[in-house]
């Protein structure tokens, strides 16, 4: 009976969490348990997950205990992560950063600024990595860099003075930090990574640090490089892409947001192999000396289907990955857009169903490690959406416990529920119905926030069957 009553959110909790080693059994214990509560009610507020004051001050010691680094949950979680990797024959990386906004009316917490200046936005930074399989399904938590920014004004951009700065004083090397946190957490346990960053990676020692790993890597241009021709001589990037052939075409299904309208984008894909002449801005303006890095660029430029008024599609990508045919080229393509998981994730984890941003915590490093333990959750239900869409004859039990099942059953279909077991994309299904989904008026699929509403109702009735089963009707 006890080994039932695990299968619950305690269940996800312990293979996630059980590689976090906190020199304590008793805190390692406590954060399962945090974790476990975490899953069922997610939410920024401790307040709302936990249900007793017994619950909740054993909650809030945890968080305020010196002794508990951060680090060592984010270093447990990637173990976690790898160890569901082992199987995949690659996986991908996305990389990306993003603020985490407190409430701080005085700014006499330890917390930095965030945003602009003139909005007095109070809060921390943060870069993680996150692991997403070949078909475009996260896995797990592979690095997180937190830090707060300090009170005093970086140099203006664009002048010698910020260029100058080592590396120690400026943001990148929480970019280099998290990247080589998350090609240490792969090399444990050999599995090849693919790391994708956007326009932020497109600098010297970002690109110098990815190219020393072991894995490979696309970033996507920032701006147009000068690069080395034949005979000793330079050019500019675009215009010898340009005088190139095209590699081939393909469409490109375009939703509608703010500023695009809905379209099918025609796609021409260009691919040359090229060094590329980077100078150490932090030397003297005069005298920089120069880095050659030899990459594969693959560019994607929409041509002919943009509407009048709106920029088309560029993606100009930098890659060490072999790119041998058109195909190849796609695939690099395919894999940077697999950078969005990690915005998705971003969204879910911050304002969505996890809401880390109505955290309520007094201090920096409270914060941190509660809400590194709620991005956790936040990858979870992810998880679940993609599995739905891209992986849906796989069995609902390999995600869903049995209880979350039956609850499920009786929460949607009442007293006589279907006798077989759904797929994950019928469980998903019915879960987002409950939370409000309305498929034959949307036409899209369920996002994170319907299914994180319906998971709400979810949990609390699937921890009623376990009580029951345990402790009898």
């Amino acid at each position: 009976m006890e080994s039932e009553a695990n299968t619950t959110s305690s269940r996800w909790a312990e293979a996630v969490f059980s590689h976090v080693d906190l020199g304590d059994t008793r805190r390692a214990a406590r954060l399962v348990q945090m974790a476990a509560a975490a899953c069922e009610r997610p939410s920024g507020k401790v307040a709302a997950v936990f249900t007793s004051d017994r619950q909740r001050e054993g909650a809030y010691d945890f968080l305020e205990n010196p002794d508990v680094p951060t680090e060592a949950i984010v270093e447990g979680l990637a173990k976690a992560t790898v160890e569901r990797c082992v199987d995949q024959p690659f996986v991908v990386v996305p990389v990306d950063g993003t603020s985490v906004t407190v409430v701080d009316w005085t700014g006499e917490r330890d917390f930095g600024r965030i945003g602009s200046d003139h909005m007095g936005g109070r809060g921390l930074k943060a870069i993680d990595a996150i692991a997403v399989d070949a078909q475009g399904t996260p896995i797990g938590l592979l690095a997180l860099s937190w830090w707060a920014r300090s009170a005093e004004r970086s140099p203006a951009r664009d002048t010698f003075a910020r260029r100058a700065r080592p590396l120690e004083q400026k943001e990148t090397r929480y970019w280099i930090q998290t990247v080589q946190a998350a090609a240490r957490a792969l090399d444990e346990r050999r599995v090849r990574g693919w790391f994708q960053i956007d326009r932020e990676g497109d600098g010297y020692d970002l690109l110098h640090a990815l190219s020393d790993t072991e894995h490979q890597w696309t970033v996507r241009g920032n701006a147009d490089r000068s690069i080395q021709l034949e005979g000793g001589d330079h050019g500019l990037l675009r215009a010898q892409l340009e005088r190139g052939p095209v590699s081939g075409t393909y469409a490109l299904p375009v939703v509608a947001r703010p500023g695009r309208k809905p379209r099918e984008a025609r796609m021409l894909v260009r691919v040359a192999r090229v060094v590329l002449r980077m100078r150490d801005r932090k030397t003297s303006p005069v005298a920089r000396p120069l880095a050659r890095l030899p990459v594969t660029v693959v560019w994607a430029r929409e041509e002919g289907s943009a509407p009048v008024g709106e920029d088309p599609i560029d993606w100009l990508l930098y890659t060490n990955r072999p790119v041998q045919t058109f195909e190849d080229a796609q695939l690099v393509i395919w894999a940077y857009t697999q950078r969005w998981r990690v915005e998705e994730f971003h969204r879910t984890w911050k304002r969505g169903d996890c809401d880390i941003e109505s955290t309520q915590l007094r201090s920096s490093a409270a914060v941190q490690r509660w809400a590194t333990i709620v991005a956790a959750v936040a990858l979870r239900i992810e998880r679940l959406k993609r599995l739905a869409r891209f992986q849906s004859q796989r069995p609902a039990i390999l995600e869903l416990s049995p209880f979350e099942l039956r609850a499920l059953k009786a929460l949607k279909f009442g007293p006589e529920p279907p006798q077989h077991e759904p797929t994950i994309a019928e469980a998903v299904l019915w879960l987002a119905e409950l939370g409000g989904y309305a498929n034959k008026y949307s036409g899209k699929p369920p996002g994170a926030t319907v299914l994180g509403r319906a998971l709400k109702y979810l949990r609390p009735a699937a921890r009623m069957l376990q009580i029951q089963q345990v402790y009898g009707k």
